[in-house]
């Protein structure tokens, strides 16, 4: 990370699988979303609810774009740590347009409300992978916290 970068840890539930693509060098990028949704207490209700999620666009990409398209599905809790960028760009119209977006940087299952297996990747002296790096939900609990 460089000095000046915005970095921001997002929890919270993908909204669809993983979007992997390759670009024309070959290097691979992920894209997906991720719903972060606080969980207020309603004292009128006199208990807890959803409050109002926000959605962060996200990529990631090399190595850690081809784990996440390999380990996560829509709905997978996470932890993602990252930089914000900005995007801009016009459209055929003239119109310019801006978009805010997480570059990930780490990413993992929460174990908040589930365990996992994860299975061990070993590398070879170059780097490369020898093996598989998937992660094995082992849910205990509904979707929904027990509260």
């Amino acid at each position: 990370m460089s000095f000046g970068e915005t970095p921001i840890t997002v929890i919270g539930n993908l909204t669809a699988d993983p979007e992997l693509k390759f670009t024309d060098g070959g290097a691979a990028l992920a894209k997906f979303t991720i719903a972060s949704t606080p969980r207020v207490f309603d004292r009128e209700k006199n208990q807890w609810a959803d409050g109002t999620s926000t959605f962060f666009r996200c990529a990631a990409w090399r190595q850690l774009a081809e784990h996440i398209a390999e380990s996560l599905t829509k709905g997978s809790r996470v932890v993602a740590s990252g930089r914000i960028r900005q995007h801009n760009w016009q459209t055929p119209e003239g119109e310019n347009r801006s978009m805010l977006a997480l570059e990930i940087d780490e990413i993992g299952a929460s174990l908040r409300f589930t365990t996992i297996t994860v299975n061990a990747r070993t590398t070879t002296k170059n780097g490369a992978s020898a093996g598989a790096d998937a992660w094995t939900a082992n849910s205990e609990y509904s979707e929904k916290p027990p509260f």
